[in-house]
């Protein structure tokens, strides 16, 4: 009498545990989406601060739209492939058509493995954003984040191969892709679109005239000239060229009349009023680059970041938004 081999609990239960993990990330993303398309606020605790949270000050950055459509919508795209992947071998009756469930099974093991690495990478290409660029941390973010992990850990653990060595190979490989897509992901991402009555400007279109640059052509209001004057009070400095279309865009968010008021330091010698020195002095190494409070923090930031961080407590009815 030939002893059956015993088949570990995980490889029997993995789909099933993944696709519940998926149906949850699924959940999150779905309701992200629904709160970008909506203009909504998140379900966080807000700062008593800033009156904002720091969930909705990660994904009102520009970081969290793609192409101009909501990040969390791809997430969502791809948290329903998973579920797809892990429970489609389930449609097929295993005792009639053992054959086509054991291939079925085999190609759909393969593409959550291929999923799972993709969608850890990118997610943690998202989490060094929003805690080390963003200084942010959003708990749907960082949920949706395990969530990834976690399927792209049972998409190794949850079944038997045929060769480690190919699975190795796979994630590497998807790795690669993955970074150097999210790469070239976010050089699209960044270009300034139009959004909110922002003018966009790049240097394919215009080019900035020495020693001034762009022209500010947004007009203030009385919530941008109060946090202006605040950030001016507590000797906040924004360190910018002249040339950087980052740097404009961050002017305009302010506007003509409030932007009088911040204390702009010019790094480029060839700038109004340049002062590489003290450029080179606070380590600046990108533009623009914000310190407030002895907190450094790099690129365009919206308003509502600014008054979190210099805890500002006056009006925060902002005109604009990032032109994203």
């Amino acid at each position: 009498m030939v002893r059956r081999r015993s088949v570990p609990w995980i490889h029997r239960y993995s789909r099933l545990i993944m696709g519940a993990i998926a149906v949850i990330g699924s959940l999150i993303t779905a309701y992200l989406t629904f709160v970008a398309l909506t203009g909504g606020k998140t379900a966080c605790p807000i700062d008593k601060a800033s009156g904002i949270s720091s969930c909705d000050l990660v994904l009102q950055s520009p970081y969290a739209k793609v192409f101009g459509l909501p990040l969390s919508l791809f997430g969502l795209l791809a948290y329903l492939a998973m579920i797809v992947f892990a429970l489609a071998p389930f449609l097929v009756n295993a005792e009639k058509n053992k054959q086509q469930r054991n291939q079925l099974e085999k190609i759909t093991g393969r593409m959550l493995l291929i999923g799972g690495t993709s969608m850890a990478v990118f997610s943690g290409y998202l989490m060094y954003i929003s805690f080390f660029k963003l200084n942010e941390a959003c708990w749907y973010c960082l949920t949706s984040a395990m969530c990834s992990i976690t399927l792209f850990i049972l998409a190794i653990i949850g079944r038997e191969w045929e060769e480690m060595g190919q699975v190795f190979f796979t994630t590497i490989i998807v790795g690669l892709i993955t970074i150097m897509g999210s790469l070239g992901l976010y050089a699209s991402a960044n270009a300034p679109v139009a959004s909110n009555g922002l003018t966009p400007i790049t240097e394919a279109t215009t080019s900035p005239v020495p020693p001034y640059g762009w022209e500010i052509t947004m007009t203030s209001g009385p919530s941008e000239i109060a946090l202006a004057k605040h950030l001016k009070a507590i000797d906040a400095k924004m360190y910018s060229a002249f040339w950087c279309p980052h740097c404009y865009e961050q002017k305009q968010l302010f506007g003509k009349e409030a932007f009088k008021e911040i204390n702009s330091i010019e790094c480029d010698p060839s700038g109004k009023n340049p002062q590489p020195e003290a450029c080179t002095a606070a380590k600046i190494q990108s533009y623009p680059t914000w310190i407030i409070k002895g907190e450094t923090v790099s690129g365009t930031q919206i308003l509502e970041k600014l008054a979190k961080l210099s805890n500002y407590e006056g009006t925060k009815d902002f005109k604009y938004t990032m032109p994203y």
